[in-house]
């Protein structure tokens, strides 16, 4: 193995997913290093969250992913989180029935989690460990779903949206929780908030009509004001987008 392989904890190599018969990821390539936080980023639509489920075997794929050097592209979903991947989804997906403590027990993989990690990083879930994971707010569903993923010993996690549809004040803790997170796991990240690519991530992907169309150093890519308009369609200054009126505070 080459020492540029050997730095990456994940390699993705002519991936090609599709829903229902129709192609939603055409051709991606990419590799993610073993630190720190690498983005994926690009327009609604161009397959970030099916490349992320893609990697994860949730939809039908095609191509080479490996993780740490091994493949997993021909491993169902539950191998392939046994094998250390830990996933956060785009609409959280909580059980709401059942209580914080009991969505958090549920994701326990093996022994030694993360509970004091975890507890230090999301203080308002310990104080709501007793209430029903339905009854908390976007955002605090939302800190659930990251807890979850942070109590096991992952080698990678898959981060999607964590920030969408977020008040500030909330997004800011998930952003701050994703910071320290990051300095002891590598995290892949789809995110639509600039302001959190910038605070989070050391490199970016740029996905457009289901390939890659640019990759490099995160800020680079942002602080171009004319590559962030062709890219992304917005200005590089554009730091966040509307909350769509939520309070999730």
């Amino acid at each position: 193995m080459s020492q540029n392989l050997a730095q990456n904890i994940l390699e993705v190599s002519h991936l090609r997913c599709s829903i229902a018969g129709q192609q939603v990821v055409e051709d991606v390539s990419f590799s993610v290093p073993a630190t720190g936080v690498t983005a994926i980023l690009g327009r609604n639509g161009v397959g970030k969250t099916s490349t992320l489920r893609g990697i994860l075997g949730l939809i039908h794929r095609r191509g080479v992913v490996t993780l740490a050097g091994d493949r997993i592209d021909s491993l169902p979903t539950p191998r392939i989180v046994q094998r250390g991947v830990g996933y956060v989804p785009e609409d959280r997906e909580v059980f709401a029935r059942l209580t914080v403590a009991e969505n958090l027990a549920l994701a326990e993989r093996r022994g030694n989690p993360r509970r004091e990690f975890v507890d230090a990083l999301f203080p308002d879930l310990v104080q709501r460990r007793n209430q029903m994971a339905g009854t908390l707010s976007g955002g605090q569903q939302q800190m659930v779903s990251v807890a979850r993923a942070l109590l096991n010993d992952n080698r990678l996690l898959l981060v999607d949206e964590p920030t969408k549809g977020l008040a500030p004040k909330i997004v800011t803790e998930v952003t701050d929780a994703l910071l320290e997170a990051a300095k002891i796991v590598p995290i892949l990240l789809v995110e639509q908030n600039l302001e959190v690519v910038r605070r989070l991530a050391q490199g970016a992907i740029v996905i457009g009509g289901g390939r890659v169309v640019h990759s490099g150093v995160a800020r680079e890519i942002l602080d171009d004001d004319e590559l962030t308009r062709r890219l992304l369609g917005v200005h590089a200054e554009v730091a966040a987008p509307a909350t769509n009126g939520r309070d999730d505070s």
